[in-house]
């Protein structure tokens, strides 16, 4: 594994025209590229994730798990606006010498993804075998795969939608709406915001689980409490937890960008905009799934060509594109074993 950060020293113009100076983009990698250039594997990631995909997708990539670094050469790259070392709201205004906060560039997905065209540019990298997201990962999977499609030739979305729904936007709205209550947020301080991100954290369980999921895990063994309950500690837990290693002005404009996702934006419609998208593609989705439904999984897998669709069964809702990863595995190696039926692929021969 390593970690590298790739500086663009031109500006960055962004969907909505505004521009950025000095963009950095911190990724990782792990393995090597072969002298083909043909055993790229690329993973998008997810909303308050980083680059280590090792340390927050095991049982799908390791040392031992289907995508591993002795075949492939798997690159993660940090996402603008998130925490985690690529250009954010934290970051300092080369213009002004003082951190963004709220004056940041609102930014979409297609930014995102015109980031990632500028590092594999970089890396030299033509070709990606192998081009994986769920959740926002997901979003940016499908956007770039609509944008370059003849750099994509594997594509895996998982638990992801082509537009983001009502339902969706209700539930980020309601996390900044929490944000905002919490006048810090306005102090222009690296910690402004906290105890409204925690409160949005609080939020943003509920739907990234289930009312089976707490009912199993989090039910009193006592029928005597009335107070202190393990919901209410679980809920404190987890809103701490992500204020410990995250910002709200990352979290606010991600959100955003995830509100503003619709791939049929200015390509008449999402139908026509999927169908520009040449890689195989499979679609997974959870089951138990209330933030992004199995029906906007089926739309993706309708309307993508020769798209393959796969339900998981699981527990833990929209959370379940992270932990039921030896279904994910099997559905992923059993799509792949279908595209090279007849070949031996070298990059490709662990997972078939």
């Amino acid at each position: 594994m390593s970690i590298y950060k790739f500086n663009y020293n031109k500006t960055f113009r962004f969907e909505n025209g505004k521009r950025l100076k000095g963009l950095q983009i911190t990724y990782h990698t792990y393995g090597r590229l072969n002298t083909r250039k043909d055993n790229v594997v690329w993973v998008c990631h997810a909303l308050t994730a980083n680059s280590d995909v090792f340390d927050w997708w095991p049982g799908l990539f390791g040392e031992r798990d289907l995508f591993n670094p002795q075949e492939h050469f798997i690159i993660c790259a940090n996402i603008i606006g998130s925490h985690y070392g690529t250009t954010n709201p934290l970051s300092t205004n080369p213009s002004t010498e003082q951190p963004y906060y709220l004056s940041f560039p609102q930014f979409s997905i297609r930014d995102l993804i015109a980031a990632h065209e500028l590092l594999a540019q970089h890396l030299g990298i033509d070709k990606i075998k192998v081009l994986i997201g769920g959740s926002l990962g997901g979003q940016q999977a499908m956007e770039w795969a609509i944008l370059h499609p003849d750099r994509i030739e594997n594509l895996i979305l998982l638990a992801t939608n082509a537009q983001h729904s009502p339902w969706g936007i209700a539930f980020n709205e309601s996390q900044r709406l929490a944000i905002s209550a919490d006048r810090t947020f306005y102090a222009n301080k690296p910690n402004g915001g906290a105890k409204g991100l925690k409160v949005a954290r609080s939020i943003a369980l509920l739907s990234y689980r289930t009312y089976e999921t707490y009912g199993a895990t989090q039910l009193e063994s006592s029928d005597d409490k009335i107070d202190d309950y393990r919901a209410s500690s679980y809920q404190n837990y987890q809103g701490e937890k992500l204020v410990k290693r995250f910002n709200a002005y990352s979290y606010w404009f991600l959100s955003k960008a995830m509100d503003a996702h619709h791939v049929g934006r200015g390509r008449n419609g999402a139908e026509e905009a999927l169908q520009q998208i040449r890689a195989k593609t499979l679609v997974i989705g959870i089951t138990s799934d209330v933030l992004f439904p199995l029906d906007e999984q089926k739309y993706l897998a309708k309307h993508i060509r020769n798209a393959k669709f796969a339900a998981i069964s699981s527990f833990y809702g929209h959370d379940g594109f992270l932990i039921e990863t030896k279904q994910i595995s099997k559905e992923i190696a059993a799509f792949l074993k279908h595209n090279y039926p007849n070949r031996l692929d070298r990059a490709l021969q662990p997972l078939i």
